[in-house]
């Protein structure tokens, strides 16, 4: 499991002795961020609400920091080991923008809660069919 930011940064010497890399989207969004998922209830509503965050970091990746995270750790992990097998776990395996992203960024698979399993299958879809069409899919960059 990567779930620190120092883990993603050194994903290098983990691939070392790794067969795949799994990332816990959850707890490296909270270190990333600096947020409690237990406390952020009472105020990250009022964030979205005022735009100070586009979306709940916990429901839709942060793709500019934690997404970077992702991004440097696949390449890092696979400038060792280039068959390294590499996914996510967490709420973000469900959300379409998440799915979308973790598609761009080169990861073979997503998990997500049993009632996420359709959402997932579609976004995933689309992102392979847009990768073959050369059409755009996602509403974040």
């Amino acid at each position: 499991m990567i779930e620190l930011p120092r883990a993603a940064l050194t994903a290098n010497r983990i691939a070392e002795v790794a067969e795949f890399f799994s990332f816990g989207t959850n707890d490296l969004t909270q270190t990333a961020m600096g947020l409690s998922r237990d406390d952020s209830g009472r105020f990250l509503p009022f964030y979205v609400e005022n735009k100070i965050f586009p979306d709940d970091p916990f429901q839709t990746l942060d793709q500019e920091g934690v997404g970077q995270l992702l991004d440097i750790g696949v390449q890092k992990g696979r400038s060792v080991r280039a068959d390294l097998k590499i996914g996510i776990c967490g709420e973000h395996g469900g959300d379409p923008e998440s799915v979308i992203f973790c598609h761009k960024v080169g990861l073979n698979y997503v998990s997500c809660s049993p009632y996420r399993v359709p959402i997932a299958l579609l976004a995933a879809a689309q992102a392979a069919l847009a990768d073959k069409t050369g059409a755009s899919v996602g509403t974040t960059a």
